[in-house]
């Protein structure tokens, strides 16, 4: 006999498998040893009140065993001489365009300009170590995409577009913990996500898929209004290729090369709406003293605490993006004469900080003298990572100032120690930011202080400046056929092209291109 039930429990019962059971047993009156398993299939933290509770959904087995995994698996066949699909970006949307291609019988050729996930880790050394970002390899740019080496959290809010279940079985399949399944805000953690990514690039390439990275597509292949292929360059031969089929772009938030070369095409884009700001750290146990309403911080059971923000100010969203508990702020640049942060989290998120981008929304209309330009919202990303790289003494020294001083408009004589290993240098934020932004944040600041005694301190410090929150540019597609509005044979995907915000999106979104690519051939093939 299996029975689903709701539970309410304490940190410490929730923390073991062996102290479910018993709270199970004694709640429901019946022999411990008849409860053969169980499992967690929802997991939250109620810490509104000052005892905190954990809120389980579990599945009990009693005098039975579970007859299949904690996950649902994919059959992925073999796509040997089968038609092709060219997928240029091998992050979240790519990896799932490609896999689900195979799925419906296509052979995904993957174009990635960066190097694979593990080589991938030099290049990011670089630039704490000796300040130097390599264009083609960073935390933006590689295998996996920016999400790889930056959190791999999996929350989303997009439920509508597509199986978000399916994104995360296929993770589990691939490596992924189960915990994922359940968890209210699950993740994976930047040091276990990259063994995941292996494993789905194998499973591509093990069906007859093909993966080239260091190859940089170099222009759309255009034939009377269809796209036919690419046109790219090996990196490291600098030997000219050329891959034909369909395209699934799938290239970041962060190509901007790419952008330019489809504003050269003519193909249609329009600016887009981002949210520009700093990265907020704070010592991770004021962040767990606060959250948990405890001087104790989390204690033995309970994870690092997480926070979310949100209000709005002069017309203006201010609020907490990718919140990162017990993690690091990373050096986000992706060439030169840029400072660029952004957060990340191991998968036990053990370190001394937390932090969060906390970020304005900006509008065209905002900065845009010409808001029918489709890259203006790109120069303002541009030019402001510029300014803050002058700042910070034109390396990646970032520049930083603690939290009440911005508020304060005052200058911070010394800086707390922090997680962002390339180092910080004393900086005006309050003075130099675009105004609109500051003076918002600065108000978002003491509302959030008002909401949650203890935040706003001089113990935590702004570190300059958060602007890849998300793509600048819409690449314009049909909502229905998901190809370009103007050019056939073309998918924009995910992030890059303005459609998803955060690495599950962005799987969602890989898996639909790819259903309306196979969709695109199958007419193409009756024709």
């Amino acid at each position: 006999m299996t029975e689903e039930i709701q539970l309410r429990v304490t940190p410490e019962t929730a923390a073991s498998e062996s102290a479910i059971i018993n709270y199970v047993a004694q709640e429901r009156g019946i022999d411990r040893r008849t409860v053969k398993a169980i499992r967690v299939l929802k997991r939250s933290i109620d810490a509104r009140q000052r005892r905190v509770f954990v809120n389980l959904k579990v599945r009990v087995y009693v005098n039975e065993l579970p007859q299949t995994d904690e996950y649902v698996h994919t059959e992925y066949g073999n796509v040997e001489g089968r038609p092709a699909v060219i997928v240029v970006g091998a992050g979240p949307g790519g990896l799932f365009a490609a896999l689900r291609l195979i799925e419906l019988g296509l052979r995904p050729v993957i174009i990635e300009r960066g190097k694979n996930v593990r080589e991938r880790k030099l290049d990011l050394a670089r630039i704490s170590r000796e300040q130097k970002v390599d264009a083609e390899s960073n935390y933006c740019f590689g295998e996996g995409g920016a999400g790889a080496y930056s959190d791999g959290k999996l929350y989303t809010r997009s439920k509508k577009r597509g199986s978000v279940d399916k994104v995360l079985n296929v993770f589990c399949q691939h490596g992924a913990s189960t915990s994922i399944l359940c968890d209210a805000h699950p993740h994976i953690g930047t040091d276990k996500l990259p063994r995941v990514i292996e494993n789905m690039r194998n499973t591509i390439i093990g069906c007859g898929g093909e993966v080239h990275f260091q190859t940089k597509m170099t222009r759309l292949i255009i034939d009377r209004d269809t796209v036919v292929g690419i046109e790219a360059v090996d990196q490291v031969s600098q030997r000219q290729i050329t891959f034909r089929g369909p395209v699934i772009l799938a290239t970041g938030h962060s190509a901007r090369d790419v952008y330019g070369m489809l504003a050269d095409c003519h193909v249609p884009m329009e600016a887009k709406g981002i949210a520009v700001g700093v990265r907020l750290e704070h010592p991770s146990m004021l962040i767990d003293q606060i959250q948990y309403h405890n001087r104790e911080g989390r204690g033995r059971w309970l994870p690092a605490a997480e926070y979310s923000f949100v209000t709005q100010v002069d017309g203006r969203g201010v609020y907490s993006f990718c919140m990162c508990p017990g993690g690091f702020v990373i050096p986000a640049a992706t060439g030169p004469q840029q400072i660029v942060v952004n957060g990340m989290s191991p998968s036990n998120r053990g370190t001394q900080w937390s932090n969060s981008g906390m970020v304005v929304e900006v509008h065209p209309s905002d900065v845009c003298a010409d808001t029918a330009d489709p890259l203006c919202m790109m120069r303002f990303q541009e030019d402001t990572e510029r300014m803050c790289w002058q700042q910070g003494n034109m390396r990646q020294t970032a520049p930083a100032q603690r939290m009440a001083d911005f508020v304060g408009g005052h200058l911070s004589y010394d800086l707390p120690k922090s997680s962002y290993a390339p180092g910080l240098v004393s900086s005006p934020l309050h003075f130099w930011l675009p105004q609109f932004v500051s003076s918002r944040l600065r108000e978002g600041f003491r509302k959030f202080g008002r909401m949650s005694h203890g935040f706003l301190t001089n113990e935590a410090v702004l570190i300059a400046v958060e602007t890849r929150t998300s793509s600048p540019v819409r690449v314009t597609r049909d909502p229905m056929t998901l190809q370009h509005v103007t050019v056939s044979g073309l998918f924009p995907c995910g992030e890059g092209a303005g459609y998803a915000g955060g690495i599950v999106s962005a799987g969602v979104d890989g898996e639909r291109c790819a259903e309306m690519c196979a969709q695109y051939l199958s007419a193409g093939a009756r024709d």
